[in-house]
C-alpha cells in the first residue's frame, strides 16, 4: 500500500488507544484543585472517543470512557470493520497511563497484539528519545513561529503574523494595553495552549471595558480561558475580511518511520472565536489554490520535523488574510481531529467508491441530556433522513450527551458541500427540537 496509508499502519488493522488526556497533560500545569482535573480529564476523555477514526479499521478499542456497543456496531457496520475488540471505561478519572499501569493484562493485551498500536501522541509512556524531544519543543507556538518564520521566504503566499514575547505577565499587560490604544486586536497565546485553549483575541474595545490588560488577564485566569502562571505570547490578528469564502483552514501529513513525509490532505476548518468545532475534507473542501499553497508550506515544516527526528502524524494550521494569503499559527505533532475525518474519508472510498467528502462535528448541542440508549435512538430516527439526502451519519463522541451542556460528536460522508449542508442543518433542528419533546413531556 502506497502513500500516506501505507506509512501509517501498512493497511493492517490496528490497536487504537484514547490517551488524549496523557498528550494534554504533557502541556497543560497542574490543576488548582481536583474539580478543575476532574473537568480537564471528562473533556480529553470524550475527545478520546475519536479514537475510532485513528486508522481505517481497529482492531482493538481501548477507551476511557464508557460506550455502549451499539455505538461500534453502527460504525462497523458503515465502514465494513471486521471483528472489533472494545475495551471501555479504562480510565473514567485518570489518564490512560495511570490506568493501564494497574491493569497489566490489558496492558499486555496491547504490547502482544502483533498489530500498529495507534495513540493520540507520542508521550513519556513510550520512552524519551528525538520524538518526544521534537513534540515538546514545536507544540510551542513560539517554537513553531520560529519555524515558520525560517521557512516563510521561501514560500509565495505565505504571511507570517508578528509575534511579540513580553517577559512576564505584567509586561504582557502593558504591551496589551499598548496595542489596544493604537486600535490593535491581540491573539493572546499560551504557548501550550490546546485546541484553542489558552487562545483569546482580545478586541480594543473588551480590554478597556475590562479596565486595562492587568484587569483583563486576571479574568481570563478565573474563567480557565489562560493557566494561572507562564508565558504569555501576543500575536497580529490576521484579519480576512468578511466575505472571506475560508477563513481557518489545515494541512495534515505524517512523516514515515523512515523520515519521508506523507502528505495527506487540506480540510477547511470550523473555529468558533478560537475554539475548533470540525473540519470539512475531501475533494474541493479547500479552494485549489490554498490547498496548493498550504501543502507545499506544511511539507517543508514536516520535513524539518523529520530532521528533528520527529515521527507521526502532524498538522500545520492557517488563517486566511484579505489578499488571500495564508499566516501559519500553530503545529500539532499528534493526531488531529481533521486526521479522523481523512481517515474517514479514505475508508469511505476503499468500501464505497472514490469522492467522499467528509464533515466532522466534534460537539454538536443537544437540546436535552441523553442516556446511551435514548441518543441511539435519536440518532437512529435521522440516520434515514440524511441517507434520503445522500449523506452517511457516523456518531464519533456519543459520550457527552449527558453533561451539563450535553452535546453529541457526528460526521456527515456525502459526494458534496451542498448534502452536507442541507444534513448538518437537519440534525441541528432534530437536536434543537429535543429541547420542546423533552418538555411536553413534563
Amino acid at each position: 500500500m502506497d502513500g500516506w496509508l501505507g506509512a501509517w499502519t501498512g493497511g493492517r488493522a490496528a490497536v487504537h488507544v484514547g490517551d488524549v488526556a496523557d498528550f494534554d497533560a504533557q502541556f497543560l500545569a497542574p490543576g488548582k484543585d481536583a474539580a478543575q482535573r476532574l473537568r480537564r480529564l471528562r473533556h480529553a476523555h470524550h475527545y478520546a472517543c475519536l479514537a475510532v477514526g485513528y486508522s481505517p479499521e481497529p482492531a482493538v478499542l481501548v477507551l476511557p470512557a464508557e460506550v455502549a456497543p451499539e455505538w461500534t456496531d453502527w460504525l462497523a457496520r458503515e465502514l465494513e470493520w471486521g471483528p472489533v475488540e472494545v475495551h471501555s471505561g479504562v480510565a473514567p478519572e485518570r489518564t490512560m497511563a495511570e490506568a493501564l499501569a494497574e491493569r497489566p493484562a490489558l496492558a499486555a493485551r496491547i504490547a502482544d497484539s502483533g498489530r500498529p498500536v495507534v495513540g493520540w501522541g507520542r508521550t513519556a509512556a513510550q520512552g524519551d528519545g528525538p520524538e518526544l524531544a521534537a513534540v515538546r519543543r514545536f507544540e510551542s507556538k513560539a517554537a513553531a513561529h520560529d519555524l515558520f518564520a525560517a521557512l516563510a521566504p521561501g514560500h509565495p503566499g505565505i504571511r507570517l503574523p508578528r509575534q511579540e514575547r513580553p517577559e512576564g505577565r505584567r509586561r504582557a499587560a502593558r504591551r496589551l494595553t499598548a496595542r489596544a490604544a493604537r486600535g490593535l486586536t491581540t491573539v493572546l497565546k499560551s504557548p501550550y495552549g490546546v485546541g484553542g485553549h489558552g487562545t483569546v483575541v482580545v478586541e480594543p474595545a473588551e480590554l478597556f471595558a475590562a479596565g486595562g490588560g492587568r484587569a483583563l488577564l486576571r479574568r481570563l485566569v478565573r474563567s480557565e480561558e489562560l493557566p494561572a502562571d507562564g508565558a504569555l505570547l501576543l500575536e497580529e490578528h490576521v484579519d480576512a475580511g468578511p466575505a472571506a469564502r475560508l477563513r481557518d483552514l489545515t494541512y495534515d501529513a505524517l512523516v514515515g518511520p523512515d523520515g519521508t513525509v506523507h502528505p495527506v490532505g487540506a480540510g477547511a476548518m470550523d473555529v468558533a472565536g478560537t475554539r475548533y468545532q470540525g473540519v470539512t475534507v475531501g475533494p474541493g473542501a479547500v479552494p485549489h489554490a490554498a490547498a496548493v499553497t498550504a501543502r507545499r508550506f506544511a511539507l517543508a515544516v514536516g520535513e524539518r520535523l523529520a530532521a528533528e527526528g520527529y515521527r507521526g502524524w502532524y498538522d500545520v494550521d492557517f488563517v486566511t488574510d484579505r489578499e488571500r494569503r495564508l499566516a501559519p499559527t500553530e503545529i500539532n505533532l499528534r493526531l488531529t481531529g481533521p486526521a479522523v475525518a481523512h481517515v474517514l474519508a479514505a475508508r469511505l472510498d476503499r468500501v464505497r467508491g472514490p469522492g467522499h467528502l467528509v464533515r466532522t462535528l466534534d460537539g454538536m448541542a443537544l437540546g436535552a441530556r441523553l442516556g446511551p440508549a435514548a441518543l441511539h435512538d435519536h440518532l437512529e430516527r435521522l440516520r434515514p433522513r440524511c441517507a434520503r439526502l445522500g449523506v452517511t451519519l457516523l456518531p464519533l463522541i456519543p459520550t457527552a450527551s449527558r453533561e451539563p451542556e450535553p452535546t453529541v460528536g457526528l460526521a456527515l460522508a456525502a459526494p458534496d458541500t451542498e448534502a452536507l449542508d442541507a444534513a448538518e442543518a437537519l440534525v441541528g433542528a432534530a437536536n434543537h427540537a429535543l429541547a420542546s419533546m423533552f418538555e411536553a413531556l413534563r
